[in-house]
């Protein structure tokens, strides 16, 4: 982390602070208290393995039919306004506390016990771009709230394929074959792998098929958002 961003990040939490959303005071939180309460949360009866609604909790109908290469997704917010301003603002306008805000209520959630954290790789080219990857500023402050080792190397992302949103479902699964390495010996270890969104799923389930090819018996996909009307 540079240090303006450290420098940044210290000011957040020293210094009393308008709501990055209504501005109103919300001391040395990012959100004030009625705009926290109102962010989108996902609904009670999800699919275990998806993160879609299902009547009952069971599992839907895609995942028992074409089960995905990661076992389990669990999602801390529904993808719809204000949180997709939200994570727009982490990845395009740099503002790396929203980073801390997400990893904190990821850290709310039942997640399982695990040997290992790994953020979703981004492309060289996206990494110079950008300049950081939101995955692994989410993670970092995640896997130290729950004591689970934070590996930054052995995987990749060797193709910049093209932007995901704008492909069709099946697209999607071709546009992201084969766009990551491992090269670490995963057996029988259990992982979660950190993103900021997912919306079909294609690319952590390539991730997963990865892992899983280099021994991983379990892959949990944690996120901040999944959108819940998938064109899967």
């Amino acid at each position: 982390m540079s240090i303006s961003a450290l420098a940044a990040r210290v000011a957040a939490a020293l210094l009393p602070q308008s709501c990055l959303l209504c501005a109103a005071d919300s001391g040395n939180a990012l959100l004030c208290p009625d705009c926290e309460n109102g962010l989108p949360r996902p609904p009670a009866s999800l699919c275990p393995v998806c993160a879609l609604p299902t009547p009952h909790g069971e599992t839907c109908g895609e995942c028992l039919k074409r089960p995905p290469h990661f076992d389990a997704t669990l999602a801390a917010f529904v993808y719809a306004f204000p949180i997709d301003k939200l994570v727009q603002q982490l990845k395009y306008a740099h503002r790396l506390a929203i980073a801390d805000f997400f990893a904190g209520e990821l850290s709310r959630l039942n997640l399982p016990t695990a040997d290992l954290m790994l953020p979703l790789p981004l492309s060289a080219k996206r990494l110079r771009s950008r300049g950081f990857n939101q995955a692994v500023e989410i993670a970092g402050p995640l896997a130290r709230a729950l004591k689970i080792p934070l590996l930054l190397d052995g995987c990749a992302r060797v193709i910049d394929t093209a932007p995901q949103a704008m492909l069709p479902w099946k697209e999607r699964r071709k546009n992201v074959r084969h766009a990551f390495e491992c090269s670490i010996d995963l057996t029988n270890q259990s992982v979660i792998v950190v993103d900021d969104v997912m919306t079909t799923g294609a690319t952590l389930d390539e991730f997963a098929r990865v892992l899983k090819d280099h021994g991983a018996a379990r892959v949990t996909a944690v996120v901040v958002a999944r959108a819940l009307k998938s064109p899967r």
